[in-house]
């Protein structure tokens, strides 16, 4: 169990890497994966029944120890986000299925990955998984009312279809994981150890999957849809860190806040655009799956070295 353990965690560690890894191959080997279209629903579920596993009660008296604090971040996240993504894509004029799947991703809860990045960054995590957890149970009203709202103009939406499909495959498995790790704890807690390893396999193959049957479009619009997840991602993480800081926030519930806002569970945005829309409104969300890992890791990676100079500093003040 050891050895699992450590290999669960290196691939867990690593995540960035494979999600790369498994998009360059639904792109260059299609056919591995597009027979895998039929799956995605399932292989999120299993994401978010491993999130149900790894729930607490702490998690949730976060909430109502500081309500304020999660409440300004779950309010940010669906404000922000969704925002942006209308703006950019009325403001670049982007195709309608294209401007559709931006909105898509923006308008979803926040991931798990943000959790990571909050604490690789030495960010106030408990206050991040708290806004996780809330953004992600909310999602069956807010992600549906959002996208309606923003999305409309471009095509049809179907609220209740949106709001049927994300409590089948996030709030239902996450109550199943919430209720087995009631009934069997040990089992339970002995099963946590391989949850990387299957979060990050269920995720990458969403991806991979995304990218191998979106192939064509991705060749003809993926510079335009890869500079626009970009620009979201990195407007999402400074108006993130401008709120928090504007609301009076310490620089730990700062870096919460940024990650919570800029980073999606943009598996959820693949999974939803593959079921309600055409195919290339999938695609902004299976490239925010590759970039917002790779930037998150970068700016927690900054943020935890400015923290280190921080403290060294305090230790050695310069001589007067």
């Amino acid at each position: 169990m050891n050895s699992i353990a450590k290999a669960s965690k290196f691939v867990g560690d690593t995540f960035s890497v494979w999600v790369i890894l498994f998009a360059l191959l639904g792109f260059l080997l299609p056919e591995w994966f597009t027979g895998l279209k039929g799956q995605i629903s399932l292989l999120l579920g299993i994401v978010m029944f491993g999130m149900g596993l790894t729930l607490s009660s702490a998690d949730f008296r976060e909430v109502f120890r500081r309500p304020l604090d999660v409440t300004l971040g779950v309010i940010g996240h669906y404000i922000i986000m969704p925002l942006l993504a209308y703006g950019l894509a009325v403001g670049l004029h982007l195709p309608p299925d294209i401007a559709v799947g931006v909105i898509l991703v923006g308008c979803c809860p926040s991931g798990t990955a943000s959790n990571v990045m909050t604490f690789l960054a030495k960010g106030d995590v408990a206050l991040g998984v708290s806004i996780a957890s809330v953004s992600t149970l909310i999602a069956p009203l807010a992600t549906p009312a959002m996208i309606s709202l923003l999305a409309g103009q471009w095509m049809n939406v179907s609220a209740s279809s949106l709001i049927l499909d994300i409590l089948k495959v996030v709030i239902i498995p996450i109550v199943l994981g919430v209720i087995v790790k009631a009934l069997f704890r040990k089992q339970a807690e002995a099963a946590a150890v391989t949850l990387p390893f299957v979060s990050t396999l269920a995720i990458v193959l969403i991806v991979a999957i995304v990218v191998a049957l979106n192939k064509t479009h991705i060749v003809e619009s993926g510079l335009l849809i890869f500079a626009v997840v970009i620009l979201h991602n990195a407007l999402g993480y400074a108006l993130g860190y401008g709120f928090a800081r504007l609301v009076g926030m310490s620089p730990a519930k700062r870096k919460a806040i940024v990650f919570e806002t800029g980073m999606q569970n943009s598996g959820l945005g693949a999974s939803l655009a593959a079921a309600h829309f055409n195919p290339l409104a999938a695609v902004p969300s299976a490239i925010f799956s590759v970039w917002h890992n790779i930037s998150g890791s970068l700016l927690a990676t900054w943020f935890a070295r400015r923290e280190q100079k921080r403290q060294a500093q305090q230790q050695n003040p310069p001589a007067v």
